[in-house]
Parts: structure tokens; C-alpha cells; sequence
């Protein structure tokens, strides 16, 4: 898996032999910083865009090959031993309202190189039906995570922020709620020259701009109904500094950054999950004291807590999702949820790479 946060590849070995998937053994592989920019740029229209996607298609896959060898060897496993690659591939856009998305990584070349075959693209079918392709994950976490007496909420922070709603006795339902650490990850960056702000620890030395904020909420997205996705095709760099006036303290940007995630994440809560008794965090996102402690603060009916706490690693907790999708396709049964994505029915999701 390597997601909108472009930091790097998480790797994971499952199994599904029982009752729920057993995660093996993990690996994350980092980006360097001239794969992440490479990346970054293809996320808009450049010159030679389509040549330059390709090769970089095959730069991912050459990573892909070398975090798989690198997790079987850690685990003492062969390639003969395992069934296949989910493979998620990096987005570099995500278009539902034009009918596409696109995830590059040629999953060919990976079958190649790993002699496994290989499950990929498997937001395309979801579309194609009239979804968004995207939350996928809330069908698993349905699967893995859903209590019967408990209205628990999974909340992914990542790039994208996403939620998955599990109230004990109703359907379960997700989407996107917005930004989740991808701006605050780039003005980090920008002026820290650091991938992202260990604990939110730079946040907490400035203060929320509120005219900053509520400017930032006046994006139409944020009042859609679900369901809804996005990515960094609407929040990038260019949306955040339309945003500015260009006199403001970067930490002070930081810190509103910040509460913009957790205000975003709250606000979906409240609104469409009615309820809501447990919320467990996962991604990078969750790692970050300051937002964790402003979700605690504007959610005070609900336990705010990590998936960890239910014994589920939630630096991988997506990771091991695209496992059991990619198990979904071969075994023929449909995975997306269409009350989550729209979509018009149940789809088999992906492709099949046959080593």
C-alpha cells in the first residue's frame, strides 16, 4: 500500500486461513525525495506527462518487488508460498465526476519481477458502476472491527482523511471527510524540511487563525452529502495558498492546518454518525498528540482511541485491507459497499496479474 501521504510503501503478510486475517510480518520501504516529487508533479499537467508516467509506473514497480522480497525474507517465506499481491499502486488522480481514476505502479512488471501474481486497480470497476471508487476499506473494517453492541466509528488519517460509521444495529457507511495530513505534511516541509510534524509538536507553538479556518471550511466539499472522495487533486499546495494572505507565522498556519483535519473529522462525525459511542484512529494521523487531543475535545460524548487498542496495527490497518480485497477478487465475491462509494450495485473489484 502506498497512499495520498506519498511517504512510502507499507508491506504485509496475512493470512486468511481463520476467523479474521493474521498479520504475519510487516516492512515499510520509504520514499526518497526525488520519487515523492516525481509523484507530486504528475498530480498535475506537465510536459510529457504520459512518458513520464510510465517510467515512474516502473520505478513503483521496481520498489513494490523489492519491499515484497524484503517482507518475505524477514518473514522466512518463498514466493511460491504465497497467493498473491493486492497491490493499491500510487494515485495520482482521482476524477470519480469525469468516470476515472488512475493508479500507477504496472502491476505486469510486478508479477515479473516477484514471480506472484498480482491483484491491482481496484477503484476502476467501482466507477464504472457509478461510484466514487473510494472509501474501499469501510467493507473490511465492517468485517474486522464492527461490535454488536458498540456504535464504533474508524476514522483513517492519512493523506486523505476518511471515516467508516459501524453502529451496531444499522448499514455501515464512510467516505472522505477531507484533508488529513497531506497539507500539513507539505507546509511542514516547505518550511521545516521535514516530511511531517512529529506529534504535532511544531502546531503546538502557534495559535489557530480563525479567519484562516473558516475560510478554509467555506469549501463546498466539506457540506456535501455523502457519499464523496477526494484527494489531492482538490487539496493541494495551490488551494491552500489561495487560502492566505501571505503575512501569516508558518507555525501559526501549522497549528490551523491542523484543526482543520480535526475540525473536519469531528464535524462528519456529528453529522453523520449519530451515536457514536467509540472512535478509533488509524494512519499516520493518529500518531499526532495535538489532533488526537482536539478530536478528544470536540467529540466529548465518544472515547477517542488508536486501533492498536483492538489489537490492530494501525500503521498497516490499510495495508492488510488491500490483502482481504485483493482475496475478494480471487475469490470472485464482490467487495465494495454501494451505500458508501454510490455505486449502483456490488462489484468484483481489480484485475488479476497470473504469475
Amino acid at each position: 500500500m502506498s497512499g495520498t501521504s506519498l511517504d512510502g510503501i507499507d508491506a504485509v503478510l496475512v493470512a486468511f486461513g481463520q476467523a479474521t486475517p493474521t498479520l504475519i510480518r510487516q516492512h515499510y520501504l520509504p520514499y526518497h525525495g526525488t520519487l515523492k516529487q516525481a509523484v507530486l508533479d504528475l498530480h498535475q499537467p506537465s510536459h510529457n506527462e504520459l512518458h513520464q508516467t510510465q517510467l515512474i509506473g516502473n520505478q513503483l514497480a521496481q520498489l513494490y518487488a523489492q519491499a515484497v522480497n524484503t517482507l518475505l525474507a524477514k518473514a522466512n517465506y518463498t514466493a511460491g508460498q504465497i497467493r498473491a499481491i493486492g497491490c493499491h499502486g500510487q494515485t495520482i488522480r482521482h476524477r470519480p465526476e469525469h468516470g476515472y481514476t488512475l493508479q500507477i505502479g504496472n502491476a505486469a512488471l510486478l508479477t515479473e519481477l516477484t514471480g506472484i501474481a498480482v491483484v491491482s486497480d481496484f477503484r476502476s470497476r467501482d466507477i464504472a458502476a457509478g461510484g466514487q471508487g473510494a472509501p474501499l476499506v469501510p467493507a473490511f473494517h465492517d468485517k474486522l472491527l464492527r461490535h454488536p453492541d458498540i456504535h464504533r466509528v474508524i476514522v483513517n488519517i492519512g493523506g486523505i482523511s476518511n471515516l467508516t460509521n459501524l453502529p451496531p444495529h444499522g448499514n455501515t457507511s464512510g467516505f472522505d471527510c477531507g484533508p488529513g495530513n497531506l497539507l500539513m505534511d507539505a507546509w511542514c516541509m516547505q518550511h521545516l524540511q521535514q516530511p511531517y510534524d512529529k506529534n504535532g509538536d511544531w502546531a503546538r507553538t502557534g495559535k489557530v487563525l480563525p479567519g484562516l479556518l473558516e475560510k478554509m471550511l467555506t469549501e463546498p466539499f466539506f457540506a456535501l452529502a455523502p457519499p464523496k472522495s477526494s484527494g489531492r487533486d482538490l487539496f493541494n499546495m495551490a488551494w491552500l495558498h489561495r487560502h492566505l494572505r501571505g503575512d501569516e507565522l508558518p507555525e501559526d498556519v501549522q497549528a490551523t492546518l491542523t484543526e482543520l483535519t480535526s475540525r473536519t473529522i469531528a464535524q462528519a462525525v456529528d453529522r453523520q454518525c449519530n451515536g457514536a459511542q467509540e472512535i478509533y484512529l488509524c494512519g499516520g494521523g493518529a500518531h499526532n498528540l495535538v489532533l488526537r487531543t482536539r478530536l478528544a475535545n470536540l467529540l466529548p460524548d465518544c472515547k477517542v482511541l488508536t486501533t492498536d487498542t483492538l489489537g490492530v496495527d494501525g500503521d498497516y490497518l490499510e495495508a492488510i485491507a488491500f490483502a482481504w480485497l485483493a482475496q475478494q477478487t480471487l475469490l470472485g465475491q464482490t467487495a465494495n459497499l454501494p451505500l458508501v462509494t454510490g455505486a449502483k450495485h456490488p462489484c468484483i473489484l481489480g484485475a488479476i496479474y497470473p504469475a
